[in-house]
């Protein structure tokens, strides 16, 4: 399957809106006009007068003062009045009022002032009125140029390279292995990653070449890209971080660009670390998608086989991955020479998971009551990011309540919920389906507590959590890698136990187990299909662990014949029909006991372990003991 959706469309740039653009300009030029017409009509209120009218009244005697500016006349009248005259520039207002019949006496008695219009405020107050319209058209322009030139430039930039930097003095957002708790022989393996950046002389003396590139794998939540980083921090170097679809773009080439210029970059910077997140997006097996060898997904591709490949041995730049899916990765990536080492993430065993539990609380104020040790125990299964998330929760819970401190209780519902979902609390069942419900919980625990390769039961309850109406939860023993035929049976038919408890009791069946029926079956046909675990089939693996890629060709859904589905389909059958009278015979014999179970969740709605452990003894059946070492 093409991971890049070939009808997905680019994300054209925003166009800027040319009406708005002009409305503003307009608004402003009208704003600007008004302004200019205010003032102007303070102008116009002056009485405009002829020079000869100037003269009469200096005759009469009724001007207080007389201002001459250039060619204009302004008259201040005793009336407190104002007036505004012209005369020609060639001449002195006292010549021309002298051939208008002024006398020397009249204009020695009228003060006469003269203003020298010069200089550089002078000639802005006279043109500004016309350039500021100029202006204002000219600034529209540009910023609109600007807006338009600075979208269309983004076709120009798809080719490079969109990775984020970590630079090596960045004590805020640097990652050493202190802060990576587990995964002991990972880092190991990238203890020589870091020696060789510090101190490549010493490999290259001795003629030893390390690895060009690291590939991480493992499930999701394991840590790859934190161990990354913390390649980069033990190393001191910079960290060149991307996301593997960040190199896909719809238009044919953008993803081999980007990674030269990525590599370009990170060479410039050497030593340094190239990361890609999620390799898978591009990595995958060439030939298989849609468009072939011009797929542009391959192109980018075939653009990374060959910078890895181009690396010198003095360069000093690792390349680092991390996939949740390395069995789809093309050859040529896993190739000596490219991704020739390959670092494995299991999830946290017991020990690892109370050193994450550490690690994550930090900086978190703990009641005296919390011990992490009970907390790590509880969490089979869980990855690092699991396990933030509980700390998380737990800190959630405890602030929602207003307290200062985080109490064990509160880890404790945190598993719950990042295993189940939140309490539905106002979720109320009717008395009948309480009943239907305590049942059904009590018929999966007592078949649990009676199976000899069944988990011990730790909690019943029928409180709604997530999408289920309750739940029981089971821990393993002890820490465990692999699974026998005989506890996948036992937990098969756990599974049934509420289906089988709702049919011995009410005569009848809801819709409750329906999950239940569906772990179950699925369990069975993996039996059947993947592990061998079939009599009647025998040690053939029918379909693969997930995905449609195996060996570097296309798997389909079903490569068996319809002969072997008819057997298969019959095996797993006959499991489940197995498993199912097992639950009914432990039921039918413990009856007593599931009518126990079942009133007391009736009445408290929860039992936790020690609880539910005191009715089992009651009643004669002795429960399993916790083999973990305290």
């Amino acid at each position: 399957m093409e991971y890049m959706d070939k009808n997905k469309k680019l994300k054209q740039p925003k166009i800027p809106n040319i009406a708005n653009q002009i409305f503003i300009a307009v608004f402003i030029f009208i704003s600007i006009t008004l302004v200019y017409t205010l003032v102007a009509k303070k102008t116009d209120d002056v009485k405009k007068m002829a020079i000869s009218d100037v003269a009469q009244n200096v005759i009469d005697g009724r001007i207080e003062k007389i201002i001459v500016s250039g060619g204009d006349v302004d008259v201040t009248f005793k009336d407190k009045t104002k007036g505004i005259a012209k005369k020609e520039l060639e001449s002195s207002l006292s010549e021309t009022l002298y051939n208008y019949g002024v006398t020397g006496s009249q204009l020695a008695s009228t003060p006469i002032e003269i203003k020298t219009e010069s200089g550089f405020g002078y000639w802005i107050l006279n043109i500004l009125p016309f350039l500021l319209p100029v202006f204002v058209i000219i600034f529209f322009i540009w910023m609109l140029t600007r807006q338009v030139k600075g979208q269309g430039m983004q076709a120009f930039t798809f080719g490079q390279s969109k990775a984020r930097i970590t630079n090596p003095d960045d004590k805020n957002n640097k990652v050493t292995f202190k802060d990576v708790a587990g995964a002991k022989e990972a880092k190991e393996e990238l203890k020589e990653i870091v020696d060789f950046l510090k101190n490549p002389k010493k490999f290259l003396d001795i003629g030893a070449r390390i690895p060009k590139g690291v590939i991480l794998t493992g499930v999701p939540g394991t840590g790859k890209t934190l161990l990354a980083r913390a390649v980069a921090g033990e190393a001191a170097v910079p960290f060149f971080h991307l996301s593997g679809s960040e190199f896909v773009e719809m238009f044919v080439g953008v993803g081999a660009s980007r990674v030269r210029d990525l590599f370009k970059m990170a060479k410039k910077a050497a030593p340094s670390i190239v990361f890609i997140d999620e390799i898978d997006a591009v990595g995958r097996v060439r030939g298989t998608g849609v468009g072939g060898g011009n797929d542009e997904r391959e192109q980018t591709l075939n653009q990374i086989l060959v910078e890895m490949d181009g690396f010198e041995p003095n360069e000093k730049v690792i390349v680092m991955a991390a996939t949740n899916r390395s069995d789809v990765l093309d050859p040529a990536l896993l190739r000596p020479g490219r991704f020739d080492r390959r670092v494995v993430l299991d999830l946290p065993d017991r020990s690892d998971r109370e050193e994450i539990l550490k690690i994550h609380s930090n900086k978190k104020p703990f009641a005296e009551d919390v011990n992490l040790k009970i907390i790590a125990e509880r969490t089979p299964g869980f990855s690092g990011a699991d396990l933030y998330s509980i700390m998380n929760e737990g800190a959630i819970l405890a602030a929602r309540e207003d307290r200062k401190k985080i109490a064990q209780f509160d880890l404790v519902r945190s598993i719950e919920k990042v295993m189940m979902g939140p309490e539905r609390k106002s979720h109320l069942l009717s008395k009948k389906e309480k009943e239907i419900t305590a049942y059904h919980e009590a018929g999966h625990a007592l078949v649990a507590s009676s199976l000899p390769y069944a988990d011990p039961v730790h909690k019943v309850s029928i409180v709604s959590r997530g999408n289920a109406g309750g739940y029981t939860l089971k821990l393993p023993l002890e820490e465990r890698r692999l699974q026998s035929k005989k506890e996948f049976l036992d937990d098969i038919a756990m599974s049934l136990g509420g289906y089988v408890a709702e049919e011995m009791v009410f005569g009848d069946i809801t819709t409750g187990p329906s999950n239940d029926l569906q772990v179950a079956t699925s369990l069975a046909r993996a039996m059947v299909t993947r592990w061998g675990m079939s009599s009647e089939i025998g040690p053939i693996a029918l379909e693969s662990d997930g995905g449609h890629t195996m060996f570097g060709q296309g798997v389909n859904d079903r490569e068996y014949s319809e002969r072997v589905s008819a057997l298969i389909d019959g095996e797993v059958s006959k499991i489940m029909n197995n498993a199912f009278t097992v639950a009914r015979d432990v039921l039918s014999n413990n009856r007593k006991v599931l009518d126990a179970i079942a009133n007391k969740l009736i009445e408290v709605e929860t039992l936790e372990q020690a609880e539910y452990n005191d009715i089992m003894i009651a009643n004669g059946i002795i429960p399993k003991k916790n083999e973990i070492e305290k």
